[in-house]
């Protein structure tokens, strides 16, 4: 056994929080797969409450595992949290946020100069210790210059695009994303893969579930054990699906996404099963920030009973449906109300491989593994921190959330119709000037106050004995904090998608404007 202590709380007296964390059972290098969802929300599942029950294949494997209500995000923007999974490390560690304003989300859209920093260790780097296959299906997004790329950064194969699916765009101006296999691109959005952005048609979540079934057969059949980070994003906006989905759902057509992504899950873990290796297969299914409520009616999902959704620090904007699937490992039809956290999934996956983590840095994840495997809660009293941009917004301890800032974003976006909050506003809390709280901070009751509606009053011994040990929390991890270089400060025309490998033998390249670099500009 390995003692892993975490002090976290003083009040009055030290105390220690120490978890005995059990090692995973002596199973060879079992193959791992996560799924990693785009936008997609806490309630968009029928296991969650989703009143159209339209996502069999994932209740059923929630069915077969265990479903994780308290599970979140590193922070509610796609680019920031998928960092965070990789490296096991918040943002504001591994350099995923800008200093160029207060509190701003920050991503990697194609003018970006930066990416994900060379002094991280991902996770498929450190599989390879044991002779991990890594492949990325989907979407990348940590950057897209060549030296950012994922066959730079640890996995073996890729198909799939180094940014959002944005466009289409007038090549003249903004070239279109292109598609990767492996290292050189076999296309573009829009073009060669077609999305039809009036009908919302496109067989890209089709292609994603072939390359992942087609890797796991190859691997199965090596005898080589495999990471499988499966990231297709039909239900960012635009969302898509192929003809087959198209139309079926009650929910309109991000519904139709919905459910072309569980028939995928279900065709995932059929094929683990037809090749009998679901017993040595761990499979994690998740998604990287809240529903972008922004995007809705049409084109965003559902955050539950939360408040507000993707790029805000509410619940809505950070709690994220999780299922965890292991049959003959993880007991069928479980729940576990665990605090955790996506950068979990880092740490778990090299305690499920057998490979120590680095020691030469500061890991933000724990071991999941006595939680899956023994039912265990691990490290009780440890909290989860929700940042935006350089900034802690909001600390959960427990039961207990309490917002230091509050933001949505600003009126002048809001009163233009970008409302991340929409029929959800709640006085004094859903604020659109950033309200700094730190001498008061607002503490809410998530059990009995989910939608972080009804503030704990202050005067009452409840709201005082909770800012006692929260604040210790915060002073500590303030304290010990190492901020990494921001990697999102800077764009420049040049860095975009012109020539991307492999546009010569596609006659796809298009000419490089001249350089011209400024500090990017983050409304919200």
């Amino acid at each position: 056994r390995r003692v892993m202590c975490t002090v976290t709380l003083t009040l009055f007296c030290a105390i220690i929080c120490c978890s005995l964390t059990e090692k995973a059972p002596n199973i060879s290098s079992p193959n791992i797969i996560i799924m990693l969802m785009d936008d997609m929300g806490w309630g968009d599942l029928g296991v969650f409450g989703q009143p159209s029950k339209e996502t069999p294949n994932l209740d059923e494997m929630a069915a077969q595992g265990m479903l994780l209500p308290n599970f979140y995000t590193a922070n509610p923007l796609c680019s920031p949290s998928r960092a965070a999974l990789l490296s096991g490390r918040l943002p504001v560690r591994n350099g995923f946020y800008t200093t160029n304003a207060h509190a701003r989300n920050a991503y990697t859209p194609q003018e970006i100069v930066g990416g994900i920093s060379k002094d991280e260790i991902l996770l498929p780097q450190m599989l390879k210790k044991k002779g991990y296959v890594s492949k990325i299906v989907g979407k990348w997004h940590l950057g897209h210059r060549p030296q950012y790329l994922p066959l730079e950064n640890g996995f073996d194969e890729w198909f799939g695009a180094p940014n959002c699916h944005f466009g289409p765009y007038n090549s003249s101006v903004r070239p279109n994303i292109p598609v990767y296999n492996n290292s050189e691109m076999v296309g573009r959005y829009y073009e060669e893969f077609k999305i039809d952005r009036k009908t919302g048609e496109s067989n890209l979540t089709q292609m994603y579930l072939q390359e992942g079934l087609d890797f796991i057969l190859r691997q199965t059949e090596a005898h080589r054990p495999f990471f499988l980070y499966w990231a297709a994003d039909a239900t960012h906006a635009p969302v898509y699906a192929s003809k087959r989905f198209l139309g079926q759902s009650q929910r309109g057509r991000y519904g139709d996404a919905v459910m072309e992504l569980d028939y995928s899950v279900g065709q995932i873990l059929s094929l683990l099963q037809n090749l009998g290796v679901e017993n040595n297969t761990f499979v994690f299914f998740t998604s990287d920030n809240g529903a972008a409520l922004t995007s809705g009616p049409n084109e965003s999902g559902s955050n539950g009973p939360f408040l507000c959704g993707k790029e805000t620090t509410f619940e809505g904007g950070m709690r994220e449906p999780a299922i965890a699937w292991w049959p003959g490992h993880i007991k069928e039809g479980t729940v576990s109300f665990q605090l955790a956290n996506v950068m979990d999934l880092f740490t778990t996956g090299l305690a499920l491989a057998g490979i120590s983590p680095p020691d030469d840095r500061t890991l933000d994840g724990l071991d999941l593994t006595p939680v899956l495997l023994k039912l265990k809660l691990t490290n009780a009293c440890m909290p989860i921190f929700y940042y935006r941009g350089n900034e802690l917004m909001a600390v959960r301890l427990g039961q207990y959330k309490a917002h230091y800032w509050t933001w949505s974003n600003s009126w002048e976006e809001f009163k233009s119709g970008i409302n991340f909050c929409p029929g959800q506003e709640v006085p004094g809390v859903t604020t659109h000037e950033q309200k700094e709280h730190t001498m008061q901070p607002i503490i809410f009751h998530l059990g009995r106050d989910p939608g972080e509606k009804f503030p704990i009053r202050v005067t009452t011994k409840e709201y005082q004995d909770v800012l006692s040990r929260i604040s210790l929390v915060v002073e500590s991890h303030k304290k010990t904090l190492v901020p990494g270089i921001p990697q999102l400060n800077m764009c420049d025309v040049a860095v975009m998608n012109w020539a991307p490998a492999g546009c010569e033998k596609l006659g796809k390249c298009l000419k490089v404007p001249k350089s011209g670099p400024w500090k990017c500009e983050w409304p919200h």
